[in-house]
């Protein structure tokens, strides 16, 4: 059966391979929003019944601390060796601070504010990128970079202005968290870069440390109102009330939503980052975007807080505006990356519009070069089109 060529005007077809490395992109983004959206429902429930997002931190951060090294050696994920001191002090102890930070903000957020507009609120985290590369970093950006900026300012602008249950800690709350992870990101990034540790293991190893560094901080803050706490109490051998039975049945609602939360977190984790290595950066944004929709409208059905279509439109700019300033820094990126297509002359100006691949800037017979469009993909090597 004739292949089709680029020429023909006829679509390629996907070889059994592609589309199975298709179908497990499509099940891990399913499995990713549900998830995540399981995820953030359970910690509204859990923080309106226990309103202790330290508490729920904590849970979360032990939970990844005990499944990671198990499931990293299921997946053969290599240790974690040859970090120096320098890295270890200087970019690994602050990404772990600011891990149960961002957590422990991102928890306020949820306990304050609805699950929706606590997730529109982080759409805002290209804000804090751009800001944190400039300043910290000294990059610099373009002027399409920041214009694509003004959709997700407005966004958010009009989503807090039409917010009926807005709550001024639950919107600092949510941007503190955004803002660590805007740095967090960054950072974990570099430390990808210089040591080559794999981001899984990077993940175990911040999770332990970040546990280590904020079960102190639990002690102190919110270990005597956990104890007080009815669903507790009754563990720890509090004074029993005339509706023992129904505290108990609370106890153990609380439990098993604490228990469920703490897997789909880890889930949620160990998915994201596989997504991440097997899609490119535009793929992934979407992908990410396309989630917080999903979460979005999770929660709006399932918990059932009122919205005005003024809100769900500043949602929607929100939203938007990430995926345009993905698209632009996507595009800048290629641009850096892309090689040239013309001939330049000697004073670098640009003589003729003719094509590198032109036969005719060769005067040897021997020489050939192909267009891109010259080539197809066969067992995902490129092979030129033969006649």
């Amino acid at each position: 059966m004739a292949r089709s060529s680029p020429y023909d005007g006829s679509s390629p077809r996907l070889t059994w391979s592609e589309l199975g490395d298709f179908c497990r992109i499509v099940s891990l983004c399913v499995c990713w929003y549900s998830v995540s959206s399981a995820n953030g429902v359970m910690g509204k429930w859990i923080l309106s019944e226990f309103p202790h997002p330290m508490t729920l931190t904590l849970v979360q951060l032990a939970a990844i601390t005990v499944f990671a090294r198990p499931a990293l050696r299921a997946l053969g994920i290599r240790p974690m060796t040859g970090l120096s001191r320098r890295h270890y002090w200087r970019m690994v102890v602050p990404l772990a601070a600011a891990k149960f930070l961002s957590s422990v903000f991102a928890h306020v957020s949820i306990w304050k504010v609805p699950v929706s507009y606590a997730h529109t609120v982080k759409a805002s985290m290209p804000l804090f990128t751009v800001a944190i590369s400039k300043c910290v970093r000294g990059e610099k950006h373009s002027a399409r970079t920041y214009l694509s900026l003004l959709p997700i300012i407005m966004g958010v602008a009009v989503a807090t202005v039409t917010e009926v249950s807005f709550d001024a800690a639950g919107l600092v709350s949510a941007l503190a968290s955004t803002a660590i992870l805007a740095g967090q990101a960054t950072f974990t990034k570099t430390v990808n870069e210089e040591t080559g540790v794999h981001a899984l293991r990077l993940l175990q190893v911040l999770s332990q440390l970040s546990l280590l560094m904020f079960f102190p901080v639990w002690l102190y803050f919110d270990f005597g109102d956990v104890i007080a706490h009815p669903a507790v109490a009754g563990i720890t051998g509090g004074v029993q009330s005339e509706v023992g039975v129904e505290e108990d049945s609370r106890t153990v609602s609380l439990a098993f939503l604490l228990a469920v939360d703490a897997v789909c977190h880890f889930l949620q984790n160990i998915v994201a980052f596989t997504i991440m290595n097997r899609l490119s950066r535009l793929s992934y944004a979407v992908a990410s975007a396309t989630k917080r929709i999903v979460i979005i409208t999770t929660s709006l059905l399932l918990l059932q807080n009122h919205v005005t279509g003024l809100n769900i439109l500043g949602m929607s700019m929100a939203i938007g505006g990430v995926m345009c300033y993905n698209k632009v820094k996507l595009d800048e990126k290629r641009s850096k990356e892309s090689l040239p297509t013309t001939m330049s002359g000697s004073n670098g100006v640009n003589k003729t519009l003719a094509p590198l691949w032109n036969n005719n800037h060769y005067s040897s017979p021997k020489v050939k070069l192909l267009a891109p469009t010259d080539f197809r993909t066969v067992n995902g090597k490129y092979r030129p089109y033969q006649a």
